[in-house]
């Protein structure tokens, strides 16, 4: 097998099954929003903001697995057992401090975080009480996340895709029997659809470890419980994990900021906006393997020092990237109009949700490059500090103010502001072409 022929292969085995394990939660998710959907504008919307603080948690969790994935791809080109088991071990555990902090703050002030959201009363009540039971999701969340990190730099990216397919198809049947109250189970509501997600991410994580402890026993790899650094690992941790946190924590500050602003804007809205998410998170996540494999498979090379090759898989992985999303986003633009009729909402609704899906046709192979570029090929040299940078000014320099300017000043719809706001996924490419094509990002982990 020639190298082209591997590096496909290596491509395919990480790639396909992250993107059929994002496709997946992203189809069910599709599901879940059709069930919730039935109970009206209220709690769509209450369903959404809720969601989104939650996501605070989903991307600090997944800053960690990201600076997991760096250095155990790094170490791995390195073949250095005793440095892959550190990166593993110390991951995991600031991952658990991190998800009772965040299920700590959620029980103990649902109302108060949701009041920052909207004013309205009956939906912050909804969000409040959608907030308060599915904190109880994050502790089995943060486990199956770092495992399953590891399992994909092991490229044994198919087990955690097992456990997304059990969890899924579980979490839909409780949402159907606990939303709508069927086969003896109480009418819940909301309630049923977090109750769900709580039981769901449990059984992930139980998959997630049976699969770690079936695989991890084939392989001739061992992995020691260390999990304190020395001072020169941390500081090496602690570059590559604060830019990382900094920017995430910043972005999804930034995405709340965006939500709050449609919240403001008003309810119909926030709830044309939510009703686009799982449709915006499909179409990204059918290409997010592709970043997956972009952070393992050039981390390993930049870990063996081969420079060039890392270069040269990047560009690739970038073409891939941009023919994907190109013929994704004209297949939106023709569907989304059948989408947003499926939903029992209010025709402003579903008039300001199919608007919406075409901003974001427009701009997703921008977000896609974004993605790839950001996410994948210039952090998997560790130098993360870059790409804290481009989204602090991408996201606050001209996110923020525009979605502002948009909402409040120029008191434009919806559709408009929203692709104002988008505009910053042009500032980021920019500033990322620049930074990939000087080659200053390609290190390797000393």
């Amino acid at each position: 097998m020639n190298s082209q022929q591997k590096f496909y292969k290596t491509v395919i085995k990480i790639a396909v099954p992250v993107t059929l394990q994002s496709l997946l939660q992203s189809s069910f998710s599709v599901i879940d929003q059709l069930m919730i959907g039935n109970l009206g504008s209220n709690s769509i919307a209450g369903v959404g903001l809720g969601g989104k603080f939650s996501s605070l948690y989903s991307v600090l969790l997944g800053a960690l697995a990201t600076t997991a994935g760096i250095m155990i791809s790094q170490y791995m080109g390195q073949k250095d057992e005793k440095e892959v088991s550190r990166s593993f071990f110390a991951n995991q555990i600031l991952a658990v401090v991190l998800a009772g902090l965040f299920c700590v703050i959620c029980i103990g002030f649902p109302d108060k975080i949701m009041w920052l959201y909207t004013k309205d009363e009956a939906t912050r009540q909804v969000a409040a009480e959608y907030l308060c039971i599915l904190a109880l999701s994050y502790f089995p969340m943060a486990v199956s996340t770092i495992v399953a990190t590891l399992l994909r730099c092991m490229e044994a990216a198919m087990f955690p895709l097992y456990a997304s397919i059990g969890g899924a198809i579980l979490n839909t049947g409780l949402n159907y029997l606990l939303i709508f109250g069927k086969g003896g189970f109480p009418k819940l509501g909301v309630a049923g659809a977090a109750i769900a997600s709580v039981i769901s991410q449990f059984a992930v994580c139980i998959l997630t470890l049976f699969f770690f402890v079936r695989h991890y026993r084939k392989q001739n790899m061992k992995l020691t419980f260390i999990w304190k650094f020395t001072n020169e690992r941390k500081m090496q941790f602690l570059a590559i994990l604060c830019p990382i946190l900094v920017c995430e924590f910043l972005w999804s500050l930034g995405e709340n900021v965006y939500a709050a602003i449609y919240g403001n804007i008003g309810t119909d809205a926030c709830a044309a906006m939510t009703l686009t998410v799982p449709i915006q998170t499909l179409l990204i996540g059918a290409l997010s393997g592709l970043s997956q494999a972009a952070g393992i498979i050039i981390g390993k090379s930049l870990g063996g020092q081969k420079y060039e090759k890392a270069y040269e898989e990047a560009k690739k992985l970038m073409i891939y990237g941009l023919c994907g999303s190109l013929i994704l986003s004209l297949l939106l633009v023709v569907t989304g109009k059948y989408y947003v009729q499926i939903y029992r909402v209010e025709p402003v609704v579903k008039t300001f949700a199919y608007q919406l899906l075409v901003v974001f046709a427009i701009i997703s192979p921008v977000k896609v490059q974004n993605m790839i570029l950001g996410g994948g090929i210039i952090r998997s040299g560790g130098k993360t500090k870059y790409v804290m940078w481009i989204d602090i000014i991408g996201t606050w320099v001209f996110g923020v103010p525009l979605g502002l300017l948009g909402a409040f000043v120029l008191k434009l719809q919806i559709p408009y502001v929203y692709f104002l706001l988008s505009l910053e996924e042009c500032v980021r490419l920019a500033i990322s072409f620049v930074i990939f094509r000087r080659k200053s990002w390609m290190e390797s982990l000393g």
